[in-house]
């Protein structure tokens, strides 16, 4: 069933990132449970560092917020130091993995075709990817935004069945607007998001384009957050540091 694109059920994510020891991650979930306690209509995912999982597995058990990797490996297990499987994450309670940031692009390495592996593994596993595509600012500034966005979206979904794709939110992050203070006009971000509901449209099909989530990454606060929201085609954000404060981010997922 194809639902109307405003009225799906909005996805407010949390990249704490190289952040938070134990104590402090405990302190804040505490801290944000009260101040989302009317927040309705909304699916709301913290992915903090793997060493947070245990701690936070059992303080969000009864909770409506949702537990999330920033990243995995594609393969179950092997001869792969520092790394982590899709097995691990589900037995650590996580539900949601962030894929292809591009801080894992830039510092990292990681390539399209890398991505793709880990997506494909995420979904076999049912962990639901966030599948982060975007653009710099230099190839913003040379008009290849919507080319950069193309061939991203297909290498990443390469080989991606319309079966498969159902548990896939796409985040539109401009690098340029990531950790810098700047952020995309909501006029901005729309226009891609709405690309990018065009491209799902032509991979697959008008239900998957549909009924796909796409969310809005890049210096998201509780000052643009209602201006993002109100756009058809932004089914939500993911937020790096206005997430690591529990009332900003209890701003955001409760004006969402």
């Amino acid at each position: 069933m194809t639902m109307s694109i405003s009225k799906m059920k909005a996805l407010i994510a949390a990249n704490w990132k190289m952040n938070k020891d134990i104590k402090e991650a405990v302190s804040f979930v505490k801290s944000f449970e009260k101040l989302i306690k009317n927040a309705k209509n909304i699916d709301i995912v913290i992915c903090p560092p793997f060493t947070l999982f245990s701690e936070l597995n059992q303080l969000l058990k009864n909770s409506k917020i949702k537990l999330g990797a920033q990243n995995m490996h594609f393969e179950d297990k092997g001869t792969f130091t520092g790394e982590i499987s899709p097995l691990m994450l589900k037995d650590a309670g996580c539900e949601y993995v962030i894929l292809g940031h591009s801080e894992r692009r830039q510092y990292f390495n990681e390539t399209d075709d890398l991505i793709n592996k880990k997506v494909k593994s995420a979904l076999r596993h049912n962990l639901k990817p966030i599948l982060c595509i975007g653009e710099t600012l230099q190839q913003r500034d040379n008009n290849k935004t919507r080319e950069i966005i193309e061939n991203q979206l297909i290498n990443c979904l390469n080989d991606i069945n319309e079966n498969e794709i159902k548990n896939l939110v796409v985040a539109y992050e401009p690098v340029w607007a990531i950790g810098t203070g700047k952020n995309a006009a909501p006029e901005q971000a729309e226009e891609v998001h709405k690309f990018i509901r065009s491209l799902l449209l032509k991979i697959y099909n008008k239900k998957i384009s549909d009924n796909a989530r796409i969310i809005y990454g890049g210096s998201v606060k509780p000052e643009n957050i209602k201006c993002l929201m109100k756009m058809k085609n932004i089914n939500g954000t993911l937020v790096g540091g206005a997430s690591l404060d529990p009332k900003s981010f209890a701003e955001i997922c409760n004006a969402a």
